[in-house]
């Protein structure tokens, strides 16, 4: 009897502990993943100002890569919703366009990051799924277009996200009736991915791709 009861108490112990890690792990690394996105924006904004700054006042000013970068951001933001901003933000945009290097990764990381966020047209169509990297094994990921291969033969372009970075991944091609259309919205796939899979749906459910 006092065994039964010992291993029932270590096996709700066990319970418990598993519990409150996992629930550690949700908390921190949305903060930990915030804290190295804005990091690496606050170290590059910094390592800008402060020497202009230290030339001028004598001394680094604490703070002012923040303020910085919140304010270049707003800024931005400002000039991007007038009417004449617009006009320059898109001229901007196509002198980067221009650039040998420049323009396309540019125009890479725009359409990527458009297409995360809803306002691409041309961006992520469905979310989908693919037996990859074993049959009977499942993998998210992001119809992007599709193309002719050899024969004739329709291939889907799918870009399949890293967790907990979506903003990188690798791009798979393969036959369209090898790829599972989803009821996924792009936002839930996303939570789904940047969660590790903590935040999943009740249901996955998978269909005939119809492209």
């Amino acid at each position: 009897m006092r065994l039964s009861v010992s291993h029932s108490f270590r096996d709700r112990w066990k319970v418990r502990v598993r519990r409150t890690f996992i629930t550690g792990l949700i908390i921190l690394v949305p903060l930990i993943i915030t804290y190295a996105v804005l990091g690496l924006a606050f170290g590059a904004v910094d390592g800008i100002l402060q020497p202009p700054l230290k030339a001028l006042f004598g001394k680094e000013v604490l703070g002012a890569g923040i303020v910085a970068l919140v304010l270049l951001v707003f800024i931005v933001g400002l000039i991007g919703t007038l009417h004449p901003g617009q006009h320059l933000i898109q001229w901007v945009q196509r002198e980067l366009f221009r650039l040998p290097v420049v323009g396309a990764v540019y125009s890479a990381s725009e359409h990527l990051i458009e297409s995360f966020s809803g306002s691409s047209t041309t961006g992520f169509k469905h979310v989908v799924m693919i037996e990859y990297p074993r049959q009977g094994t499942w993998t998210i990921g992001f119809l992007t277009g599709v193309t002719m291969g050899d024969q004739e033969r329709r291939l889907a372009l799918v870009y399949i996200p890293t967790a907990p970075t979506p903003n990188t991944g690798w791009l798979a091609i393969l036959p369209v009736e090898d790829v599972y259309d989803t009821e996924l919205s792009v936002q839930e796939a996303l939570k789904l991915t940047l969660s590790g899979g903590i935040l999943a749906p009740p249901q996955l459910i998978r269909r005939p791709l119809n492209v």
